[in-house]
């Protein structure tokens, strides 16, 4: 396991430091800002549902990138282990200044998600199955769909930097993205997320983390890529229907 991170960590700072340096490439740096909503609700020990909202919008807060939303069914078959398989959809902003129609991507995904911890350091990781069919955009209309088939894998470090546990941790983060399908030929590595940030419990069913994330994501001419200076919020619900049914029917905030 320990190589296999080791691998990946060098594979995906390789290719974000090769798309940033090699003079041949066209590289377009933006500032962005992105934030989500991210909630899991258990019906019972092993099964719940997963829902997410993320709106990502370019020169910081001014132009529409994104709208996106996924929802899923989960099913744990013991603690550390969650599997996942639903439907998501993105509206992708205009890429052009004169265009004004959005861009539908429909998506269906299977993902494998382990928690495990090394020592105090909580670590994640994730695998993430994407069914993709988007839209090809000509001339401010959509001409035809583009299918492909996309793998990620996420990595994550939760790391305590403090003694009282109300103070936020460390978060060290990496995904690499690697696609494919017929249209897909000189771009199979799709794009990587590198994040740092902090990570903070609100109470025990809401935290957050904010922090910055880059990503890279290789366009599908092949020498032009997209370096995305990110600023990410991310909040995060995780409780129990029961609980969330009792509090509706009572009243309780």
């Amino acid at each position: 396991m320990f190589r296999i991170i080791v691998f990946f960590l060098v594979l995906s700072c390789g290719y974000t430091n090769y798309a940033q340096t090699n003079t041949s490439k066209e590289v377009n740096h933006q500032a962005q800002t992105w934030i989500s909503l991210n909630t899991v609700v258990k019906f019972n020990e092993c099964w719940g549902t997963m829902n997410d909202v993320h709106i990502r919008r370019t020169d910081f807060a001014n132009k529409e990138n994104f709208y996106f939303v996924r929802t899923g069914i989960t099913y744990s078959p013991y603690p550390k282990l969650t599997l996942a398989a639903g439907y998501a959809h993105l509206w992708l902003a205009p890429s052009k200044p004169e265009w004004s129609n959005f861009a539908d991507e429909n998506r269906i995904f299977q993902q494998a998600i382990y928690a495990s911890k090394i020592g105090k350091i909580s670590m994640l990781q994730r695998i993430r199955n994407e069914q993709r069919w988007q839209d090809k955009m000509v001339n401010d209309s959509a001409e035809d769909i583009r299918f492909t088939n996309r793998i990620r894998y996420l990595l994550s470090f939760t790391i305590p930097i403090f003694k009282n546990e109300k103070l936020p941790s460390l978060v060290i983060a990496d995904e690499l993205l690697m696609h494919f399908g017929k249209e897909v030929v000189y771009n199979s590595m799709d794009q990587n997320r590198i994040f740092i940030g902090i990570r903070q419990n609100i109470n025990p069913k809401w935290s957050y983390d904010f922090g910055y994330m880059n990503v890279i994501q290789q366009k599908y001419s092949g020498y032009q890529y997209d370096s995305n200076h990110t600023l990410r919020l991310f909040f995060y619900f995780s409780g129990n229907a029961k609980d969330i049914l009792h509090q509706a029917a009572s009243g309780e905030e």
